[in-house]
This record gives structure tokens, C-alpha cells and sequence, in this order.
């Protein structure tokens, strides 16, 4: 039986990030994509005058009462972008519809650059806790790591033992089995992540581009999601959704017109290649 992989978030049916990204990346991966859309905005909010918004949490139960009669199940589940009412229902979800060994992977999308994103109150870590709870994999960011853990966010005054002992505490807190932590830097002009599977260390850095671009942490975790679900190992996905991000930004240089997110889709030929390749060897040990 092939595998299927049902991803859980938001559609922002224009800006190329969440669901949008999420579909294609992983099923150029090879994998068949199911889709659970949490809420659909008419398109993202970073930028935009203004957008429409219709959550679905009401329609999640009734969704999974009918795949329960329909006996679909799932290899993997990976979520991104839900609101605090959802994960109660999520939780229940992957409970009733795994299949024997399932993944879960869980991007805790909740916030970046020290602040919760609008619309989360204070009680939204502790809610984000229970779903990074026994995960597979968890990939926040340095800020939604500090949220996680409760502990004053760093801003760039971090080094390699601070981010050793975050993931250490990240995997003890949630109990999570293993955690990328991304938009890790040590040196100007360099940028990465941070990969510990519960016994081993490793980074992995590229070149930072100087600009900033809206959904490169949906391609990210999306092409990590693919990855894993075609067989390769924590450390070799990370690097592969890395340079997977840097193609695509490369692919929007210069496109001042296309300031809503990044052309991934020309970069998917490089992520497909990427997966039929040997992994290179760029991993520092940490």
C-alpha cells in the first residue's frame, strides 16, 4: 500500500503559504497527499489590505466521522497552522485514523521574531504543548521554542550550548522524539537549523540570503514532511527542505511583483532530483 500523508492547516487561497504549499511540495515527494483545511482566508495576512476568514472547526468531526465509516487511515500526519479549539480535535484524529508506526510531525506555527503571531492569546503554547506532545519530529522556530519552554526569547545572543540545551528541553518538555529547530545562526552570512534525533546533534547551514520572504517555513516543513516519508533520515531531510527553500528564493530574486511568497513550484524539479540523489555531506557535528 503506498503511503498517504494527511496534512492538517489553514488555506490562504492566495500568497503561497500553508495548504497551498503544503499539497504540491509533498506530493511531488512521491506522496499521496490528504488535506484537512483548518480555516480558509481568502489570502495571508502579511501585506495584504485586508482578507476574509471562515474557521472549520465544525466541520472537522463530521469529516472524520465520515472517513471512520469510509475506513481511511493515514501514514503520516503533519500539522502547521490551527487554532486552539482544534487540537483537541486533532489529537483525536490521528488517535482514529492511524495506521500501525504513523508519523507525526508538527510544525507548532504560533510564532517568529519574539512575538505570538496575531490572534494567539498567552494560553496558546500550553494548548501547543499537547499537540508536540509523543510527535515523531517537532520543527519550531527559536521564538516558538521559547514559548514552548516558557523562557525569555534570545533575540541573536545564543551560542551552541544554549541551542544543545533547548532541544534537550524541548524533547524532555513535549516528549516529543526528536526536533529540528531552525533559524539558527552562529555566524553572519550563515543559516540553519539545528537537528537532534534524542541521542545526536547536528546542524545544518546555507548561505543566508538577505531578504525576507513570506512562506519559506511552510516549504521548509512541507519538503521535511516529504522526506521523512521517503525514508530518509532527520538529518538528511532537514538539509534537503534547506536548500529546497534557498532554490526557491533564488527562483523569486528579482520578481518585485511577486512579494506575497516564494515561486517553490520551479524549485520542485531541484526537490524531486534532491530525493533521488545521495544526501550530501554538509553536516556539522555539533
Amino acid at each position: 500500500m503506498d503511503k498517504r500523508l494527511l496534512t492538517i492547516q489553514d488555506i490562504s487561497c492566495v500568497g503561497q503559504c500553508s495548504l497551498t504549499v503544503a499539497l504540491p511540495v509533498i506530493s511531488a515527494c512521491g506522496i499521496e497527499t490528504a488535506i484537512l483545511p483548518s480555516s480558509v482566508l481568502s489570502n495571508h495576512t502579511a501585506g495584504f489590505s485586508a482578507w476574509t476568514f471562515k474557521d472549520l472547526t465544525d466541520d472537522m468531526i463530521p469529516i472524520l466521522d465520515q472517513w471512520l465509516k469510509e475506513g481511511i487511515s493515514f501514514d503520516a500526519f503533519y500539522t502547521g497552522y490551527v487554532s486552539k479549539t482544534q487540537i483537541p480535535i486533532i489529537l483525536e484524529i490521528m488517535k482514529k485514523t492511524a495506521r500501525p508506526g504513523a508519523l507525526r510531525i508538527v510544525d507548532p506555527v504560533m510564532a517568529d521574531n519574539g512575538k505570538l503571531y496575531t490572534g494567539f492569546d498567552a494560553d496558546f503554547p500550553k494548548e501547543m504543548l499537547k499537540l508536540c506532545a509523543g510527535a515523531d519530529v517537532i520543527m519550531p522556530n527559536i521564538t516558538e521554542a521559547c514559548f514552548l519552554l516558557d523562557i525569555p526569547y534570545p533575540g541573536e545572543d545564543y551560542d551552541r550550548p544554549y541551542i544543545k540545551g533547548m532541544c534537550r528541553d524541548l524533547l524532555k518538555k513535549t516528549g516529543a522524539k526528536q526536533v529540528i529547530l531552525t533559524g539558527v545562526s552562529f555566524e553572519k552570512g550563515r543559516l540553519g537549523c539545528a537537528i537532534f534525533n534524542g541521542s545526536s546533534f547536528s546542524y545544518y547551514f546555507t548561505d543566508r540570503i538577505p531578504v525576507s520572504m513570506h512562506g519559506t517555513g511552510d516549504a521548509y516543513a512541507s519538503a521535511v514532511a516529504g522526506a521523512l516519508l521517503r525514508g530518509k533520515s532527520l538529518s538528511q531531510a532537514a538539509a534537503i527542505g534547506a536548500d529546497f527553500v534557498v532554490e526557491s528564493i533564488k527562483q523569486t530574486l528579482g520578481d518585485k511583483d511577486h512579494w506575497y511568497g516564494v515561486k517553490f513550484e520551479k524549485a520542485l524539479p531541484y526537490l524531486i532530483q534532491r530525493l533521488a540523489e545521495r544526501p550530501e555531506s554538509s553536516l556539522s557535528v555539533a
